[in-house]
C-alpha cells in the first residue's frame, strides 16, 4: 500500500488493511487476523530486502484484532498497536483515526511564554479515573487560570494502574482509562476550553513486563549506556530505532491533536551519533507546530539553546533546583537538605540564572550545570510540587502536609509570579490533603520485587528510615495505595481549602493579565536579596512597573526607602496589589507593607506584590 503514514503498524486504507513490521532477523512473517465476528485468518507478509516485511489484508477492517508470527509459531503483540483493548501482551486492534470527528480547527496553541502547566495523573485526577472523567473538570482547571495540562504518561502498561513509566505500547493509549477515541474526545474538549494539551512521554526505557521488542530485534537495544531502569535504548546506530519514535510523536499529535511533549529523563537517552536524537525529535515536533519539554537533571543550556548556537532547541527543561531550595528553606526533613541550603542567596541565584550557577555541590557528587541566565526565562519550568516529589516520598506528602499555610501560600505565590514557566501538580492548588503514592499493578513476583526494592530504594536517605520503622510501608502493589492517591474534588469546597485555591486563582489572573510576569527576556527583570534579608523580584515592561517581595519564613523587616533595589521616580509610590496572607486566602494579615512610611514587616511567611502608582 502506498502513501502509509508510519514505518510500522497497521494503518487502513481503501484497500484494506496493511502490516508493516521491522523484524530484520526473521526470515518469515505472518500476521494472525481474527475478525469482531470471531473469524480467523493467516496473512503472510513479504520481505522487502531491508529488515521490513509488509503485506495488505484486502478483507482487513476496523475492529480487527491482531499478533504478528515471526515464524516461530510464538505470537507477539504489534511494537506499534494502536490499542490493546484486552492486555499488553493479548492482540492489538485495528483502529480508523479517521472515524473521530475532531471540532478543534480554528484552535490556536499559546506563545510558550504564556504557558501555565498543570501536570495530572488520569487515573486518580477523578474519581471516574478516565478520559472522560477529565473533561468534566476542564471547566474547573479553565477558571483555575491554567492554559496547558500535562498528562502523564499514557502508553499502554501491564494491569489496571501504573504512574505511566513502566509503559511497553508506546503508540496505546493506555486502556485502563478508556478507549482511542475516549482521549481524542478528551483532546478535543480541552481545546474548546482554550487549554494545550502536553503528553508525557518515556523514550528511555521501557517497562519491566510485556515488552517483546527484542523479539522482533535486539537492534532496538544497546549496551554501551544503561538506565536505572532497564536496556538502553539504540538511537545511535539504528536509523529503524530512530524512525520508530519519530513516528511516536508524529502519531500522537496527528491522531489525536497533542499539542506539545514531555519526555522523561532525557539524561538517560544516550546517543552517540553526530545529531542527537533529541534535536532530531525537537524538529519533528517544531514543525508540526508542538512545544518540547525535557526533564533533565544535569542542568545544561545546550539543551534548550537554539539550534543556531549549535543547541537542542528544546523549548524548555523542568528546572528542579527551584524545588529543591524552596522545600529546604521550608522544611529540614527533605531529600535535598544534603546539596541545597534553603538560603536567600541560593534562591536569588536561581531566579537569576534558571538553576543555581555556579553549583557549590559537595565534591564528589556530579552536577552538571551550566550558565543559563542568557536563556529565556520560559525556557525554565519551575514548580513546588510535582509527582515525583510527592511520590518519591516513603509516604506521598505534599509540601502542603510538612508547612504552615503561611508558608505554602508565600511558596504557592513565589511560584505563580516568578518570571519562569510554572507547572502545578493537580491538587496543589486547594492544598490537598491526600498523598500521591507509587502505585503499580504487576504481577505478584515482579509486584514483590517492585515493592523490594522501592523500600529498599527509600532507605538510602535517611529522613525515611526512622518513618519506615514507625509506620506500614504502602506497598506499591496494594490496592488501597492506588485509591488513596485520588483527589477528593469536594475538598475545594471546604473552608481552608477553599480559601488556598482562591490565592492561586488571583495570583494566575494576575500572571495572565500583566506581560510584565511572562518576560520574553531578562532584560527587564531583576532580583536581588534585600539588606533585610528579603527577595526582591523587580518587573519593568512598558509602563508596568511591579515590585515582589518574598521572605519564605517570616520576620524580618526593613525600609524600602532605603534600598536602592526599590527606588521610584518621584512623584509615584508602592500600593500593595496582593498579599499571600490575605484574609480571603486564610490569612491574617493587618498590613506588611506601609505605603506611607516605606516600612516592611514580615511577621510571617509572605509574598507580597507592590505596584508603582
Amino acid at each position: 500500500m502506498s502513501g502509509r503514514k508510519y514505518s510500522q503498524g497497521a494503518e487502513i486504507g481503501r484497500d484494506g488493511v496493511h502490516y508493516r513490521v521491522w523484524a530484520p532477523k526473521a526470515e518469515r512473517v505472518s500476521v494472525a487476523v481474527t475478525t469482531e465476528g470471531g473469524e480467523t485468518r493467516k496473512l503472510e507478509l513479504a520481505g522487502e530486502g531491508n529488515g521490513y516485511h509488509s503485506g495488505l489484508d484486502a478483507s482487513g477492517r476496523a475492529g480487527d484484532r491482531y499478533l504478528y508470527d515471526l515464524g516461530t509459531g510464538k505470537l507477539l503483540p504489534c511494537p506499534v498497536s494502536r490499542y490493546q483493548p484486552d492486555d499488553v501482551s493479548g492482540p492489538a486492534m485495528v483502529v480508523d483515526p479517521g472515524d473521530f470527528r475532531w471540532t478543534d480547527e480554528t484552535w490556536s496553541r499559546p506563545a510558550f511564554r504564556d504557558l501555565i502547566i498543570y501536570e495530572l495523573h488520569v487515573g486518580t485526577f477523578t474519581p471516574e479515573g478516565t478520559y472522560r472523567g477529565v473533561i468534566e473538570r476542564l471547566s474547573y482547571l479553565r477558571d483555575l487560570g491554567v492554559n496547558a495540562i500535562e498528562l502523564m504518561p499514557l502508553a499502554d502498561f501491564p494491569g489496571r494502574h501504573n504512574w505511566g513509566y513502566d509503559g511497553v505500547r508506546l503508540y496505546a493509549p493506555a486502556r485502563g482509562y478508556g478507549a482511542p477515541d475516549d482521549l481524542r474526545a478528551l483532546v478535543d474538549a480541552a481545546h474548546a476550553h482554550g487549554l494545550a494539551v502536553i503528553l508525557d512521554v518515556v523514550y528511555n526505557h521501557f517497562g519491566p513486563d510485556g515488552n517483546y521488542l527484542r523479539e522482533f530485534s535486539p537492534d532496538y537495544f544497546e549496551s554501551r549506556h544503561h538506565t536505572p531502569w532497564g536496556e538502553a535504548i539504540n538511537f545511535s546506530s539504528s536509523p529503524e530505532v530512530r524512525a520508530y519514535y519519530g513516528d511516536n510523536i508524529r502519531y500522537w499529535h496527528d491522531e489525536f491533536h497533542f499539542d506539545g511533549f514531555r519526555l522523561d529523563a532525557t539524561h538517560a537517552i544516550f546517543d552517540d551519533s553526530k545529531r542527537h536524537i533529541l534535536a532530531e525529535l525537537g524538529e519533528v515536533a517544531h514543525d508540526r507546530g508542538c512545544y518540547i519539554i525535557a526533564e533533565d537533571e544535569r542542568n545544561l543550556a545546550k539543551l534548550i539553546s537554539p539550534l543556531n548556537e549549535d543547541g537542542s532547541d528544546v523549548n524548555a527543561v523542568w528546572a528542579d533546583d527551584f524545588h529543591h531550595s524552596v522545600e529546604v528553606g521550608l522544611i529540614r526533613s527533605s531529600m535535598y537538605a544534603g546539596t541545597f541550603q534553603g538560603q536567600l542567596p541560593e534562591l536569588v541565584n536561581i531566579l537569576q540564572n534558571g538553576w543555581v550557577y555556579p553549583p557549590p555541590w559537595p565534591a564528589g557528587q556530579p552536577r552538571y550545570n551550566t550558565a543559563g541566565s542568557h536563556l529565556p526565562p520560559e525556557r525554565f519550568v519551575f514548580c513546588i510540587s510535582n509527582h515525583d516529589q510527592c511520590g518519591n516520598r516513603a509516604f506521598g506528602e505534599r509540601l502542603n502536609h510538612f508547612v504552615t499555610p503561611e508558608g505554602y501560600r508565600a511558596a504557592s505565590a513565589l511560584l505563580c509570579l516568578a518570571p519562569y514557566t510554572p507547572l502545578l501538580f493537580m491538587g496543589q492548588e486547594w492544598g490537598a490533603s491526600t498523598p500521591f503514592l507509587y502505585f503499580t499493578d504487576h504481577h505478584a513476583e515482579l509486584g514483590r520485587l517492585v515493592s523490594e526494592g522501592r523500600r529498599k530504594d527509600l532507605q538510602k536517605f535517611p529522613i525515611f528510615v526512622k518513618e519506615l520503622s514507625e509506620r506500614d510501608f504502602p506497598s506499591p502493589q496494594a490496592r488501597e495505595t492506588f485509591a488513596q492517591s485520588k483527589l477528593q474534588w469536594k475538598e475545594t469546597t471546604m473552608a481552608g481549602h477553599g480559601a488556598c485555591l482562591k490565592l492561586y486563582r488571583e495570583a494566575l489572573r494576575l500572571r495572565r493579565k500583566y506581560a510584565a510576569f511572562r518576560p520574553v527576556d531578562r532584560q527587564h527583570t531583576k532580583v536581588a536579596a534585600l539588606s533585610c534579608e528579603v527577595l526582591a523580584i523587580r518587573y519593568q515592561a512598558e509602563a508596568e512597573d511591579w515590585l515582589l517581595l518574598g521572605d519564605l519564613r517570616g520576620g524580618h523587616s526593613g525600609d524600602l526607602s532605603q534600598e536602592t533595589f526599590c527606588q521610584l521616580e518621584p512623584g509615584r509610590t508602592w500600593q500593595v496589589a496582593f498579599s499571600s496572607n490575605a484574609p480571603q486566602f486564610g490569612g491574617s494579615s493587618r498590613g506588611s507593607y506601609d505605603p506611607q512610611t516605606g516600612r516592611l514587616a514580615f511577621s510571617h511567611p509572605e509574598v507580597l506584590l507592590l505596584r508603582a502608582e
